[in-house]
């Protein structure tokens, strides 16, 4: 029987053999390991930095076995002269011979990578980064305030010295990096996000410390956002660092899953063997409780997170503290009105002496139930990292492998479908085109779920693929180019 064309009806017109079926092949990747963090041209087996402490929390002795474990390990700047018992004689003089001296004894220790931090806000800034700049540190990393105007950018440049600023929203890192390009013609190397959950002086208000919005799984992705566009205007890659919370491996992954590109931890690495405090610094962490730990109003009029104790309790009922001043180290402190001399109680903090001083810590130092080695602090965070990622991927695949059960089903049925529906078409077109039209629009349904579920199965690989490129990118391009 001749089949009667009709150019009003247009039957689906799929060739099946031309479909191009999902497909995903595991890439190859180093699965015990950590992907590496690159910073201009300092690149770090670990994207791991440790958070520079002061005053004198993070010295030589920590920043050095960071260093020398793959991470990047950071010597605190500010009131770093405290170290020395001459202090009050020398003042901002001993800053920058103490800051010398402890990267010089880095230096001694490591040849890994090392920073330096230092806060815009206090007075010897320039003195401090000049230093810093002498020494040739890898990197600089520039918080409280914003590291706009006066940064000797072409002398950092010519010592190979990377800047980091720190930030807490996407429109404070904007402002940084559209100023340095109208400024220097340049960009930093990298950005810090820190969230509310920090320790120490946090860049937010009281009442945005428990906002959600402000919280850093909110915040770290404005960040990358906003980066991304200097990224592609500047063809360079500037890596996003979260901080501010982070005490896992499982929370590395996560911000990593966010678009982060390397951490930053303090209160992990306080509870270390190597951190510079006192042994009963770093007690206080290990004996603290939950509730033990809160928000403090600065004497630099900023909120700040400590561990409950003696003196909070007494500068809080209004008994006078101890305010002998150097000078005024903090440009915005003022010691006639100051109840304590913040200085001088964080200095008596490190020395252990926690009836004259506080200790800063994170929202996470409660969990902290004992000191190990920055070695073993590293194995672990590694270790859980690699572990989430793996469940990840498990996941991942068996959402994929579902939806390809599925897409075969749909396949078969569309055949079946198609076969016996072409054959009834044919003997009902004869009879008449109503019976015809009916199963047209019945196949074009079939059709269509079959296509929901090839979009389904494609939109999973493409969730896979992104998640390998995301952690073996950039050692891929590290191998190809060494």
């Amino acid at each position: 029987m001749e089949f009667i064309k009709n150019p009003g009806l247009k039957l689906p017109k799929i060739d099946l053999n031309n479909i191009e079926w999902p497909k995903f092949r595991i890439p190859k990747i180093g699965w015990s390991k950590m992907p590496k963090l690159r910073i201009g041209n300092a690149v770090a087996r670990l994207p791991i930095v440790q958070g520079g402490m002061g005053i004198g929390i993070s010295l030589s002795g920590l920043a050095s076995a960071v260093a020398n474990e793959g991470g990047i390990g950071i010597i605190a700047a500010n009131s770093i002269g405290m170290l020395d018992p001459d202090y009050y004689a020398k003042n901002r003089d001993a800053n920058t011979v103490a800051l010398r001296r402890e990267i010089r004894k880095t230096r001694e220790k490591t040849s890994g990578i090392i920073g330096v931090n230092i806060m815009v806000a206090v007075s010897d800034f320039q003195p401090l980064l000049r230093v810093a700049i002498e020494e040739k540190v890898d990197l600089v990393f520039l918080g409280a305030g914003l590291p706009i105007k006066g940064i000797p950018v072409e002398d950092l440049r010519s010592a190979g010295v990377k800047v980091v600023p720190i930030v807490s929203s996407a429109r404070a890192a904007s402002l940084i990096f559209r100023s340095w390009a109208k400024r220097y013609a340049d960009i930093p190397d990298a950005v810090v996000v820190e969230g509310p959950k920090a320790g120490g002086h946090l860049g937010f208000k009281e009442d945005q410390i428990d906002d959600a919005d402000f919280a850093l799984e909110n915040i770290l992705p404005e960040v990358v956002s906003e980066i991304k566009r200097f990224e592609d205007e500047w063809r360079r890659t500037i890596p996003v660092i979260a901080a501010g919370g982070i005490y896992t491996g499982s929370d590395i992954f996560n911000v990593f899953k966010l678009g982060a590109r390397g951490v930053q931890l303090g209160t992990r690495f306080v509870a270390t063997h190597e951190c510079d405090a006192d042994i009963r610094f770093k007690e206080a962490y290990v004996a603290c409780r939950k509730d033990d730990i809160e928000i403090i109003k600065s004497p630099v009029g900023m909120p700040g997170r400590a561990i409950k104790n003696t003196f909070l309790k007494d500068v809080a009922s209004g008994k006078k503290q101890s305010r002998k001043c150097a000078w005024q180290c903090l440009k915005s402190c003022d010691i006639k009105t100051a109840p304590y001399c913040l200085t001088l109680a964080l200095d008596n903090a490190r020395k252990g002496i926690l009836d004259k001083g506080f200790v800063f810590s994170g929202s996470n130092a409660y969990r902290v139930d004992k000191i190990i080695s920055v070695r073993e602090l590293l194995k672990e965070l590694t270790e859980q990292y690699l572990c989430t990622r793996e469940k990840s991927v498990c996941r991942l695949r068996g959402e994929y492998e579902t939806a390809l059960e599925r897409l075969v089903a749909f396949k078969e049925e569309y055949l079946i479908g198609l076969k016996e529906g072409l054959n009834a078409f044919r003997d009902e077109y004869e009879r008449g085109m109503e019976k015809g039209d009916m199963f047209r629009e019945e196949l074009l349904m079939t059709k269509d779920e079959y296509r929901n579920a090839l979009e389904k199965a494609n939109r999973l690989k493409q969730e896979l693929m992104e998640f390998f490129q995301r952690y073996s990118l950039q050692n891929r391009l590290e191998s190809e180019s060494a």
